[in-house]
């Protein structure tokens, strides 16, 4: 057995719901990731990938059909590299990531390359096929973007509750007010506009142009269309660097008429897409850098679908008892920020210090591309430790029908190393 490394990481910045990405397909957004996290690894033959692990969470629209593989092909890369898409939901890239660990410390491949994509403005509507040919009444469209559709009849009504109220009720669970749920969001849009205006994410996202349709003006080689830019997205779309708890106390509830979830308080629909090129030790000169972090530990857990928010709690621990170490050796915690009730709960239940929790702001702010949040959360840690030079770092992420994953990350950077590896 050998020991997986992140290498690099680079996304496109986060779009809002019909922003500036909604004429981006997803396939395409995915080949800029890859292209983005391929230009830091100069020495690196495309040809020497022994595999692509993508996540996405739809797969009913323009994602279909292996997006992974889509996206392999439309970054340029040679038909010989091999793609899989996996499907863990909101948890996609980050299981992609977990699964090209495993590989690579098996000794199946030495540079595995992952990531991410989710286009929730262009997910379609689906219509059931009917049960009879030429049915007489009317068939409903189901929007795919987000959450249960098309439910079997056999599922318990609990377990099929809509992800709003599923939070409402850990709410109440947990007792977590509207007031602290507003401060932790307010944070988080804070945190992300400082991390922004410090250049941190300069290194970490790559531009979207737009044509003047909309769709992207690249050809997926490096070249641009016909059609020229229209316009240029660098920054992620959703962050309101004003935001305060007394603004967001003014927004109505979303899902409840008395709840305390707003649309201030949870994540917003976003489009976006990661990638993390990971390897082995050997493969440093092949990729002509060294690595950043090295996956020390891993974590997955479940409990009932509609607890999932609360999900990462185990995931976590078990991921430290993985990596052999525990909260008290934790200086970077990301937590993707689904609803600011569950990152809540979670970081109560936990024994972390809150102010190591999602340090260069959340998905409340920088949003929530389902597929591609996971390869956010993993290239912002292992930066997060480079930056400090602080040795042990998580990532960890609830995913809707009830589960988590969690993965730890050493720094093996110069400055990590000197701290403690």
């Amino acid at each position: 057995m050998t020991d997986s490394y992140v290498y690099a990481a680079a996304r496109t910045p986060f779009g809002r719901f019909a922003g500036a990405l909604a004429g981006v397909r997803p396939d395409d957004l995915a080949a800029l990731a890859v292209n983005g996290v391929l230009a830091k690894a100069p020495a690196l033959d495309p040809a020497e990938i022994g595999d692509v692990v993508w996540g996405n969470a739809n797969g009913a629209g323009e994602d279909n059909r292996n997006v992974g593989r889509m996206a392999v092909l439309l970054a340029g890369l040679p038909t010989s590299v091999p793609a899989t898409t996996v499907n863990r939901l909101c948890g996609s890239s980050l299981d992609a990531a977990m699964i090209a660990s495993r590989t690579i410390e098996c000794g199946d491949a030495d540079i595995v390359l992952t990531g991410g994509v989710e286009s929730m403005s262009r997910a379609p509507w689906v219509l059931p096929k009917p049960e009879r040919a030429y049915p007489a009444g009317d068939l409903n469209a189901v929007s795919t973007t987000l959450g249960w559709r098309l439910v079997n009849e056999r599922m318990p009504k609990e377990w099929t509750v809509s992800l709003g109220e599923a939070n409402e009720q850990l709410a109440e669970r947990f007792t977590v007010p509207r007031e602290r749920q507003d401060e932790f969001a307010a944070r988080s849009h804070q945190l992300a506009d400082a991390a922004w205006t410090a250049g941190f994410y300069d290194d970490l996202v790559v531009p979207v142009a737009v044509d003047r349709k909309g769709r992207p003006a690249h050809d997926g080689k490096g070249g641009t269309t016909a059609d020229g830019a229209g316009s240029t997205l660098t920054r992620d779309e959703g962050i309101r660097p004003g935001s305060t708890a007394d603004k967001l106390a003014g927004l109505g509830p979303s899902f409840r008429p008395d709840g305390v979830i707003t649309a201030g308080n949870a994540s917003p629909l976003s489009d976006g897409a990661s990638a993390v090129l990971l390897g082995s030790a050997a493969a440093a000169a092949r990729i002509g850098t060294a690595p950043l972090a090295r996956i020390a530990g891993r974590g997955v857990f479940a409990l009932d679908p509609q607890e999932f928010g609360f999900a990462p709690v185990e995931a976590a621990n078990r991921a430290l008892r993985s990596a052999g170490i525990t909260w008290s050796d934790v200086s970077a915690v990301e937590l993707n920020e689904a609803f600011a009730v569950q990152a809540l709960a979670c970081v109560d239940a936990w024994k972390a210090d809150p102010s190591t929790v999602n340090t260069k702001g959340g998905a409340i702010a920088l949003g929530h591309p389902l597929g591609a949040s996971g390869g956010r959360l993993l290239g912002t840690l292992a930066h997060r430790l480079k930056e400090s030079g602080e040795r042990w770092g998580l990532a960890a992420i609830c995913i809707g029908v009830g589960q988590a994953l969690a993965v730890v990350l050493e720094n093996v950077t110069e400055t990590g190393m000197e701290t403690g590896r």
